[in-house]
Protein backbone atom coordinates (compact mmCIF):
# COMPACT_ATOMS: atom_id res chain seq x y z
CA UNK A 1 0.00 0.00 0.00
CA UNK A 2 1.33 3.59 -0.94
CA UNK A 3 2.09 5.81 1.79
CA UNK A 4 -0.18 9.33 1.21
CA UNK A 5 2.44 11.99 0.36
CA UNK A 6 2.46 14.39 3.07
CA UNK A 7 2.85 18.70 3.71
CA UNK A 8 5.56 19.51 6.42
CA UNK A 9 5.18 23.33 7.13
CA UNK A 10 7.87 25.20 5.94
CA UNK A 11 8.25 23.02 3.16
CA UNK A 12 7.75 23.55 -0.59
CA UNK A 13 4.13 21.50 -1.27
CA UNK A 14 5.27 21.42 -4.75
CA UNK A 15 7.99 18.81 -4.82
CA UNK A 16 8.16 15.10 -3.77
CA UNK A 17 9.37 13.70 -0.84
CA UNK A 18 13.09 12.26 -0.57
CA UNK A 19 15.75 15.20 -0.53
CA UNK A 20 15.78 18.56 1.34
CA UNK A 21 14.49 21.18 -0.86
CA UNK A 22 17.49 24.04 -1.07
CA UNK A 23 14.85 27.80 -1.64
CA UNK A 24 17.17 30.60 -3.69
CA UNK A 25 18.29 28.35 -6.61
CA UNK A 26 17.81 28.85 -9.64
CA UNK A 27 17.18 25.52 -10.96
CA UNK A 28 14.81 23.53 -8.59
CA UNK A 29 15.66 20.38 -10.84
CA UNK A 30 19.25 19.89 -9.97
CA UNK A 31 21.27 16.91 -8.91
CA UNK A 32 20.78 16.39 -5.43
CA UNK A 33 17.76 18.82 -4.98
CA UNK A 34 13.73 17.28 -4.62
CA UNK A 35 12.42 16.40 -7.40
CA UNK A 36 9.46 18.46 -9.04
CA UNK A 37 6.09 16.89 -9.52
CA UNK A 38 5.17 16.99 -13.01
CA UNK A 39 2.24 20.01 -12.18
CA UNK A 40 5.04 21.71 -10.54
CA UNK A 41 7.13 21.53 -13.72
CA UNK A 42 4.33 22.74 -15.62
CA UNK A 43 4.04 26.14 -13.33
CA UNK A 44 7.77 26.84 -13.01
CA UNK A 45 7.33 26.39 -17.41
CA UNK A 46 4.63 28.74 -17.08
CA UNK A 47 6.43 31.12 -14.89
CA UNK A 48 9.13 31.46 -16.77
CA UNK A 49 7.53 31.95 -20.29
CA UNK A 50 5.46 34.83 -18.53
CA UNK A 51 8.50 36.40 -17.19
CA UNK A 52 10.03 36.58 -20.84
CA UNK A 53 7.32 38.28 -22.23
CA UNK A 54 6.66 40.89 -19.19
CA UNK A 55 10.17 41.45 -18.81
CA UNK A 56 10.91 42.13 -22.49
CA UNK A 57 7.78 43.82 -22.95
CA UNK A 58 7.31 46.32 -19.69
CA UNK A 59 10.97 45.71 -18.31
CA UNK A 60 13.10 44.18 -15.91
CA UNK A 61 11.47 46.58 -13.16
CA UNK A 62 7.77 45.64 -13.31
CA UNK A 63 6.51 44.28 -9.95
CA UNK A 64 6.70 40.37 -9.73
CA UNK A 65 2.85 40.40 -9.09
CA UNK A 66 2.42 41.44 -12.74
CA UNK A 67 4.32 37.90 -13.85
CA UNK A 68 2.50 35.68 -11.40
CA UNK A 69 -0.98 37.39 -12.94
CA UNK A 70 0.47 36.51 -16.32
CA UNK A 71 1.26 33.01 -15.74
CA UNK A 72 -1.86 32.29 -13.66
CA UNK A 73 -0.78 31.48 -10.56
CA UNK A 74 -0.50 32.75 -6.95
CA UNK A 75 1.99 34.86 -6.21
CA UNK A 76 2.84 32.22 -3.67
CA UNK A 77 4.02 29.39 -6.10
CA UNK A 78 5.97 31.77 -8.00
CA UNK A 79 7.99 32.38 -4.70
CA UNK A 80 8.04 28.80 -4.56
CA UNK A 81 10.42 28.45 -7.59
CA UNK A 82 11.63 31.59 -7.17
CA UNK A 83 13.06 33.22 -4.12
CA UNK A 84 13.95 36.66 -5.28
CA UNK A 85 13.76 38.23 -8.51
CA UNK A 86 17.68 37.54 -9.20
CA UNK A 87 16.39 34.16 -9.26
CA UNK A 88 13.86 34.44 -11.84
CA UNK A 89 16.18 36.43 -14.09
CA UNK A 90 19.00 33.65 -13.70
CA UNK A 91 16.62 30.94 -14.21
CA UNK A 92 15.85 32.73 -17.62
CA UNK A 93 19.33 33.29 -18.69
CA UNK A 94 20.14 29.37 -18.06
CA UNK A 95 16.99 28.24 -19.99
CA UNK A 96 17.90 30.15 -22.78
CA UNK A 97 21.80 28.55 -22.46
CA UNK A 98 20.21 25.37 -21.89
CA UNK A 99 18.10 24.82 -25.29
CA UNK A 100 21.58 26.09 -26.99
CA UNK A 101 23.47 23.83 -24.94
CA UNK A 102 21.24 21.09 -25.55
CA UNK A 103 21.26 22.13 -29.70
CA UNK A 104 25.35 22.03 -29.66
CA UNK A 105 25.60 19.17 -28.15
CA UNK A 106 23.48 16.87 -30.39
CA UNK A 107 25.07 18.70 -33.62
CA UNK A 108 28.75 17.89 -31.97
CA UNK A 109 28.16 14.45 -33.03
CA UNK A 110 27.15 14.83 -36.60
CA UNK A 111 28.92 13.72 -39.65
CA UNK A 112 29.21 16.67 -41.21
CA UNK A 113 31.24 19.36 -39.33
CA UNK A 114 30.83 21.98 -41.50
CA UNK A 115 26.94 21.95 -42.29
CA UNK A 116 26.67 21.13 -38.09
CA UNK A 117 28.67 24.53 -37.51
CA UNK A 118 26.34 26.40 -40.00
CA UNK A 119 23.31 24.91 -38.02
CA UNK A 120 23.72 26.13 -34.92
CA UNK A 121 24.69 29.67 -36.53
CA UNK A 122 21.68 29.81 -37.72
CA UNK A 123 20.02 28.65 -34.43
CA UNK A 124 22.11 30.76 -32.43
CA UNK A 125 20.76 33.53 -34.66
CA UNK A 126 17.11 32.88 -34.37
CA UNK A 127 17.42 32.19 -30.59
CA UNK A 128 19.19 36.23 -30.14
CA UNK A 129 16.92 37.91 -32.48
CA UNK A 130 13.36 36.18 -30.47
CA UNK A 131 14.70 36.77 -27.31
CA UNK A 132 17.11 40.50 -28.09
CA UNK A 133 14.10 42.77 -26.37
CA UNK A 134 14.50 40.69 -23.56
CA UNK A 135 18.05 40.33 -23.56
CA UNK A 136 18.61 43.98 -23.79
CA UNK A 137 16.22 44.45 -20.87
CA UNK A 138 18.06 42.04 -18.47
CA UNK A 139 21.28 43.94 -19.83
CA UNK A 140 19.47 47.62 -19.30
CA UNK A 141 19.16 46.66 -15.24
CA UNK A 142 22.52 45.72 -14.92
CA UNK A 143 21.89 42.03 -15.14
CA UNK A 144 25.46 40.50 -16.45
CA UNK A 145 24.08 37.41 -18.33
CA UNK A 146 27.88 36.15 -18.59
CA UNK A 147 28.67 36.17 -14.61
CA UNK A 148 25.54 34.59 -13.87
CA UNK A 149 25.76 31.61 -16.18
CA UNK A 150 29.57 31.48 -16.52
CA UNK A 151 30.10 27.70 -16.63
CA UNK A 152 27.08 27.12 -19.28
CA UNK A 153 28.42 30.07 -21.37
CA UNK A 154 31.90 28.80 -21.32
CA UNK A 155 30.74 25.38 -21.99
CA UNK A 156 28.74 26.64 -25.15
CA UNK A 157 32.11 28.70 -26.45
CA UNK A 158 34.00 25.69 -26.52
CA UNK A 159 31.20 23.26 -27.97
CA UNK A 160 31.41 26.01 -30.74
CA UNK A 161 35.36 25.54 -31.21
CA UNK A 162 35.38 21.86 -30.86
CA UNK A 163 32.85 22.36 -33.96
CA UNK A 164 34.96 24.90 -35.66
CA UNK A 165 37.94 22.56 -35.39
CA UNK A 166 36.14 19.62 -36.71
CA UNK A 167 35.05 22.02 -39.61
CA UNK A 168 38.65 23.19 -40.21
CA UNK A 169 39.55 19.70 -40.17
CA UNK A 170 37.06 18.55 -42.98
CA UNK A 171 38.52 21.48 -45.27
CA UNK A 172 34.91 22.97 -44.79
CA UNK A 173 35.29 26.28 -42.99
CA UNK A 174 38.20 28.51 -43.06
CA UNK A 175 40.96 28.27 -40.60
CA UNK A 176 41.39 31.77 -39.71
CA UNK A 177 38.66 32.59 -38.14
CA UNK A 178 38.18 32.00 -34.41
CA UNK A 179 35.27 31.09 -32.53
CA UNK A 180 34.32 34.27 -30.67
CA UNK A 181 34.77 35.79 -34.32
CA UNK A 182 32.18 33.79 -35.41
CA UNK A 183 29.78 34.19 -32.74
CA UNK A 184 30.10 38.14 -33.40
CA UNK A 185 29.37 37.99 -37.07
CA UNK A 186 26.15 36.04 -36.40
CA UNK A 187 25.30 38.82 -33.28
CA UNK A 188 25.92 41.74 -35.71
CA UNK A 189 23.80 40.44 -37.81
CA UNK A 190 21.20 40.11 -35.41
CA UNK A 191 21.95 43.61 -34.16
CA UNK A 192 21.35 45.20 -37.66
CA UNK A 193 18.58 43.71 -38.67
CA UNK A 194 16.80 44.71 -35.23
CA UNK A 195 17.69 48.29 -34.82
CA UNK A 196 16.56 48.32 -39.22
CA UNK A 197 13.46 46.61 -38.30
CA UNK A 198 13.78 43.77 -41.05
CA UNK A 199 11.71 40.61 -40.79
CA UNK A 200 13.23 37.12 -39.94
CA UNK A 201 13.84 35.68 -43.50
CA UNK A 202 16.46 38.99 -44.12
CA UNK A 203 18.37 37.67 -40.97
CA UNK A 204 18.42 33.79 -41.60
CA UNK A 205 19.75 35.36 -45.50
CA UNK A 206 22.35 37.89 -43.71
CA UNK A 207 23.55 34.72 -41.26
CA UNK A 208 23.41 32.37 -44.27
CA UNK A 209 26.18 34.93 -46.16
CA UNK A 210 28.08 35.05 -43.13
CA UNK A 211 28.51 31.11 -43.31
CA UNK A 212 29.41 31.50 -47.09
CA UNK A 213 31.79 33.21 -46.05
CA UNK A 214 33.23 31.21 -43.07
CA UNK A 215 33.53 28.17 -46.03
CA UNK A 216 37.03 27.58 -47.09
CA UNK A 217 38.07 28.23 -50.79
CA UNK A 218 37.64 25.54 -53.22
CA UNK A 219 41.00 25.38 -54.58
CA UNK A 220 40.64 24.93 -58.24
CA UNK A 221 42.47 22.76 -60.62
CA UNK A 222 45.39 23.98 -62.76
CA UNK A 223 44.47 24.33 -66.43
CA UNK A 224 47.16 22.16 -68.08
Amino acid sequence: MMAKATTVSGQNPEVSEGVTWQPGSADDQRPGSRPLRADAVKNRARILEAAEDVFATEGVSVPIDVVAERAGLGVGTLYRHFPTKEALYEAIVATRLDLLLDTIRTLGGADDAGEALFSFLREFAGHASAKKDLFEALLSAGIDIKSQCTEKVDEIKGQIDQLRRRAVASGVVRSDVSADEMVGLVLGACQTVGHAGFEDATLQRMVQIVCDGLRAPVTQPRSS
